[in-house]
């Protein structure tokens, strides 16, 4: 296993970003930023490849036959190559554009909604709903991957169930094979947790799904930015992640694939460039993954993420891993030995990754957050767009630290005072 990174290497690596060269600073101190969960910063390298192709070769991919198409398409599709290499797709065709992870996991919903309406294509028989029929998800997941199975159901007459989450708000694999039956026809869920950290035990939650015969859709916002991740190993049907929280542009996310059941989605969105024939009356469509690509390309944020990924291949991902891993381990230590602070998630390090959620007994999160921010440390605060599982947990809102390969001990360390500021600050009950 390669060595994980050094504090020098961090330092060194943090240079590259303009952001942490132009950090405001409180009292004397540069601002800690710990918010990579919500959105991460861009290393000058990616902001100069996206504003170099705009700069050089931009133009209409996929239309027409000039150089300058050919150039500009040829960048594009070289993007989709290197995303499909970095998640472990054996093909770029597996590889779909989304105007964002929420958009991605809204393709594959509605998309199986089109084939339920009669709108299919070949193969998208696999994608029928009957009432009877169930659509599972976990009461931890983020609104983006809960609400379009709500809506699915609701238009198919299938039943949306769930696993529920524990005191800390995570499940287990126990939990799954409670749930996952003869009737689930779609288990959605998180890789890892945006709230606790919690990593999911995919392969193993792939296995039981498909011995029922039903499609599987992951949700890899928090895990492709942190950890390895091959999807095609995995197995999983689907998959999603953000550019905006993989070093990345805004505005892009990515659809995942296996060919097959790429090839049985029907597109939700249709238009131009996604179509082989139209009439007045019918059109076909394009094999993936231009099939659910119509109208203008998201063509400078392909480039700008595929050189965020090169960025991190680079590093190599094991090695960020393993030093991620080493700083959650400070923040869960640092937060379990402080009396009065309630850590969200495992109880512990392992299945957890790159973040920590936190609630400051007798202290409301959003008060938290501004103590924080007036030390000159950045966070998030609120139900981090999944309040069922706050509520199941009895909470309106935590404080949540989050960790990337630009982080240092000193962030965390601030972080963990700041929360022991918090509580003398508001005078918050202390419980040994």
């Amino acid at each position: 296993m390669p060595a994980p990174l050094t504090s020098a290497d961090v330092y060194s690596i943090r240079s590259q970003f303009p952001y942490f060269a132009n950090l405001p600073l409180v009292d004397g101190t540069p601002v800690a930023y710990l918010d990579s969960a919500a959105t991460s910063q861009r290393p000058a390298r990616v902001l100069d490849a996206e504003r170099g192709f705009l700069e050089r070769d931009y133009a209409a991919v996929h239309r027409g036959t000039s150089q300058a198409v050919g150039t500009a398409t040829q960048r594009f599709e070289d993007a989709r190559q290197t995303v499909a290499t970095f998640v472990g797709a054996a093909h770029p065709e597996q590889i779909v554009w989304a105007a964002g992870a929420t958009d991605a996991l809204n393709i594959i919903a509605l998309g199986i909604g089109e084939a339920n309406a009669g709108l299919g294509v070949t193969g998208s028989e696999r994608y029928r709903l009957e009432p009877g029929d169930e659509i599972l998800v976990t009461e931890a997941e983020h609104h983006a991957n809960l609400i379009p199975w709500q809506r699915l159901a609701a238009k198919t007459g299938a039943t949306l169930t769930y696993i529920p989450v524990n005191e800390h708000g995570t499940w287990s694999l126990d939990d799954a094979r409670e749930a996952i039956t003869s009737r689930t026809k779609i288990f959605a869920f998180a890789h890892v947790s945006n709230v606790t950290g919690f990593e999911a035990p995919v392969a193993e939650l792939v296995s039981l799904a498909r011995a029922v015969g039903a499609l599987t859709v992951l949700d890899a916002c928090q895990s492709v930015p942190h950890i390895p991740v091959n999807l095609d190993e995995l197995g999983v049907d689907f998959a999603v992640f953000s550019s905006h929280k993989a070093l990345g542009p805004n505005a892009l996310g990515v659809l995942y694939g296996r060919a097959e059941a790429l090839a049985a989605l029907p597109p939700s969105r249709t238009g131009g460039s996604a179509i082989t024939r139209v009439t007045m009356s019918e059109a076909e469509f394009m094999p993936p993954p231009l099939r659910f690509e119509p109208g203008t390309q998201p063509v400078s944020q392909a480039v700008g993420l595929a050189d965020a990924l090169n960025f991190m291949t680079e590093i190599g991902m094991q090695r960020a891993a393993s030093r991620e891993h080493d700083l959650v381990a400070q923040l869960v230590e640092g937060v379990l030995s402080t009396p009065g602070l309630r850590l969200l998630g495992p109880q512990g390090t392992t299945d957890r990754v790159a973040l920590t959620a936190v609630a400051v007994d007798g202290v409301h999160a959003h008060d938290v957050g501004q103590f924080l921010d007036q030390q000159g440390v950045l966070v998030r605060v609120g139900h981090h767009c999944a309040q069922p599982l706050h509520r199941a947990i009895g909470m309106a809102s935590s404080t949540r630290a989050s960790v990337h390969v630009t982080t240092t001990e000193d962030e965390v360390e601030r972080f963990l005072d700041g929360l022991r500021g918090a509580q003398r600050y508001f005078n918050a009950e202390v419980h040994s």
